[in-house]
């Protein structure tokens, strides 16, 4: 198994070493050389299977000879161990034929535990065999970064620096990243929005002078091992409903596109999947391109549900590359013109992407009122995220069953949901204490060389 980059000028990578990499050396996001199939007879033998199992099935394809079966299915075990639910994924019911995928029974109640929490043990195994020590920068709109935290925190062979929107993400995101008191994570307030978060840190991996002296990493959903960690859960809940005997559709309420993606990397594997949506909240660009085929971006509006408040969504770029018949030039030409603001999807293109995904936009009333109407008419308490993603697939319902991605416990968002329902929801018991503990966090302005400034400093200490 290999990996090419989507601009096609880095080199060729084996699974070990795009993860270690994360974003390629010309700019460029890596994906497979080519995507594994999975027949019918396989995908119906899931049925039944321990989350870890189908991770094991699902994943093994993808990483050639970078670990043994015996040390892949111990590193997943150990990466699902703290989740508090034994199904790690489980599917609730909302309506006939609407199902909810709850993905926030990680240590940070986010989706973003499923990958994150794996890459964790991947990234040790690895270096812990060669001996390397890395950098590891992300940029985060609220619950990357503190998955990134949890899972690296006093881990030997790594640093940890992880960019948030100063004042953009809400009181318990800032607080998972600020109150670990390892001495290798460091949460750094960037005063900006997300994306200008996301570009200095693409900044930092296109300085190689830089990159290479600090051994820089990355764990955003750039990285590819993010990606196809997250993939299992499709399979999981698609063979719950009874996939591969009948197809099933998913909604996802996505800013980066990289939960998206992982949807259109198990549909190429060979799932049924008859519509993969993508649920944007007011910051719609994704459901402007679709609908209109303009990327053009026109500011970030900050919303109830922070995570998505992003213009430059960067998974975007790997669909794109297939869209383009894996024309790393023209993706490349793309790339550039959007650093200008924004640029037109070829017609070819754009039906190709048409032909596979599907778009809606939630307003922040609309958001609100979902939170309200779910809780009233099921019970369910859903964060603002997972309601945008409620009610967009509510536009896309028929007779093929719809699983709608929520991606964050409510707790997380608090404020907007009491706003909604009149309850505030409560933390788990093992963070009951989140608001007691002491913060440590650095303000840092938005400025290339002031952030390499610091983390060589940092990592020098």
């Amino acid at each position: 198994m290999h990996y090419i980059s989507t601009r096609g000028a880095a080199p060729i990578l084996t699974f070990e070493q795009a993860m270690l990499t994360g974003l390629a050396r010309d700019g460029g996001l890596y994906v497979p050389d080519a995507v594994p199939q999975m027949t019918a007879e396989a995908i119906a033998g899931l049925a039944g299977q321990s989350y870890e199992e189908v991770a094991f099935r699902v994943m093994w394809p993808f990483l050639g000879n970078a670990f043994t079966e015996a040390e892949f299915r111990d590193l997943i075990a150990r990466a699902y161990a703290g989740f508090g639910h034994a199904a790690r994924a489980p599917l609730v019911q909302l309506g006939a034929n609407h199902f909810l995928l709850e993905l926030f029974h990680g240590p940070t109640l986010a989706f973003k535990d499923f990958a994150m929490q794996l890459i964790g043990q991947l990234f040790q195994a690895a270096l812990a065999r060669s001996g390397r020590r890395v950098t590891i920068v992300g940029a985060t709109s609220g619950d990357t970064g503190s998955a990134a935290i949890e899972a690296f925190r006093g881990l030997a062979n790594v640093d940890v620096f992880i960019l948030y929107p100063h004042g953009r993400v809400s009181p318990v995101q800032r607080r998972q990243m600020t109150t670990p008191t390892e001495s290798n994570v460091h949460a750094l307030a960037m005063h900006g929005d997300f994306d200008d978060c996301q570009a200095r840190v693409k900044d930092m991996f296109n300085d190689f002078a830089f990159r290479d002296a600090v051994g820089l990493a990355g764990v955003n959903s750039i990285n590819w091992a993010r990606v196809l960690a997250q993939v299992v859960y499709y399979f999981t809940s698609a063979v719950s409903l009874g996939a591969p005997h009948r197809p099933v559709s998913f909604t996802v309420p996505t800013g980066n596109f990289g939960d998206i993606f992982a949807g259109y990397i198990a549909r190429g594997m060979g799932l049924p999947i008859e519509n993969l949506v993508v649920a944007t909240n007011q910051n719609d660009i994704l459901h402007r391109a679709l609908t209109s085929g303009a990327y053009v971006t026109d500011g970030v509006k900050p919303s109830i549900s922070p995570s998505m408040d992003i213009q430059v969504s960067s998974n975007f770029e790997r669909a794109l590359f297939d869209a383009y018949g894996r024309d790393g030039a023209t993706v490349t030409q793309l790339m550039a013109e959007l650093a200008q603001g924004g640029f037109t999807i070829s017609q070819g293109a754009i039906d190709r992407l048409r032909a596979t995904f599907a778009s809606g936009r939630c307003s922040e009333a609309e958001t609100t009122a979902t939170i309200d109407r779910l809780y009233r008419t099921t019970g369910e308490v859903i964060c603002p995220h997972t309601a945008v993603g409620v009610k967009v697939a509510e536009g896309h319902l028929g007779a093929t069953p719809m699983i709608t991605l929520a991606t964050a416990h409510p707790a997380k968002f608090p404020d907007a949901v009491e706003a909604a329902i009149g309850l505030r929801p409560a933390l788990p018991a093992r963070m009951a204490d989140l608001f007691e503990r002491p913060e440590r966090l650095t303000e840092v302005p938005n400025d290339l060389a002031a952030l390499q400034s610091l983390i060589y400093e940092r990592i020098a200490a």
